[in-house]
């Protein structure tokens, strides 16, 4: 019975999603920005990555790995090492929506992959290991950021990297040097120490262009001020930041008073002005600033622009 059960909900699962897929105009952006980010991706591999014996880590990286020693095709390899990560990432990155948008970066990622091969010297632009891993790691963070715009993965690592950022709050730039790390170490087995610590360098760029084309370069904080003057606090951030407010109510431990606190979030930029403001109007207040991962709604960007 509970067998029956899970497949019958399954089943369900799965008409409801196929209700959603409806193509439609988001679809179709999503998938322009798909296209356009694994052809990115690929231009990274064939002109910097490969020619330079740099691993990228993840499926790809192991891919170079065995290319190098078998000659079979890295697109092939790629294609062929992402089915197993594939069907984890449905399972845990959204069910079909995730499925039908993965699929379509992992085929375009091996067939450009392979492609470009025939098109591009196979000795690339040049010979400078530094620049290789600069224009490598930003152009292939950029095609992996367009990816992620799009609501899906070029596969590999990325898969794992997107379940660490969404299940565990973890930077994608911190999901890629964990789950890369073992690739581009044993890169440094096949091909030399040197390169392998350059490739370290590669994902490292390569997750930060990643993450500012898909959280934006903006940085948001999160400020709470204890005071006893509150109103005038409040009042400054509105007129003179034009940020929002929220009056919490507080007491303090230790010596029992009852205290107002503010909450508000505002851009990097705009912390100076903060400080002057509660500095000024009551030098005695308590500040703790943080960061935001995210900041959606009125005064930043639409919450509906995310979904």
């Amino acid at each position: 019975m509970g067998t029956l059960r899970m497949r019958m909900n399954w089943k369900e699962q799965i008409q409801k999603e196929r209700k959603t897929l409806i193509f439609n105009r988001k679809t179709l952006v999503d998938f322009v920005f798909i296209f356009i980010g694994v052809l990115i991706q690929a231009f990274a591999m064939r002109l910097f990555l490969v020619p330079a014996y740099l691993v990228s880590g993840g499926i790809s990286g192991a891919a170079q790995l065995i290319h190098h020693v078998s000659d079979f095709p890295i697109g092939l390899m790629i294609f062929i090492g992402n089915v197993p990560l594939f069907f984890l990432g449905w399972r845990y990155l959204g069910g079909l929506k995730f499925a039908l948008r993965t699929a379509l970066a992992i085929i375009l990622f091996s067939f450009f992959t392979d492609f470009l091969v025939l098109f591009i010297p196979a000795e690339g632009v040049t010979n400078d290991l530094v620049l290789n891993s600069i224009y490598g790691g930003l152009m292939y963070g950029l095609g992996l950021g367009l990816v992620y715009k799009g609501k899906g993965t070029s596969g590999g690592s990325d898969i794992l990297g997107r379940i660490l950022n969404h299940r565990f709050g973890i930077s994608i730039s911190s999901s890629y040097l964990i789950t890369d790390s073992i690739v581009v170490l044993m890169g440094g087995f096949v091909f030399d120490w040197e390169r392998a610590l350059y490739g370290l360098a590669v994902i490292y760029v390569s997750g930060l262009a990643a993450e500012i084309i898909f959280e934006g370069r903006a940085v948001y904080r999160t400020a709470m001020i204890i005071t006893y003057k509150p109103d005038e606090i409040t009042r400054h951030i509105l007129e003179m930041l034009e940020r929002g407010v929220t009056l919490l109510q507080g007491k303090g431990a230790y010596t029992g008073e009852d205290r107002t606190v503010l909450y508000t979030v505002i851009t990097q930029s705009e912390i100076p002005q903060l400080k002057d403001i509660v500095n000024e109007t009551d030098p005695l207040a308590f500040m703790v600033i943080g960061q935001a991962h995210e900041a959606l709604g009125e005064g930043f960007r639409p919450i509906k622009e995310q979904n």
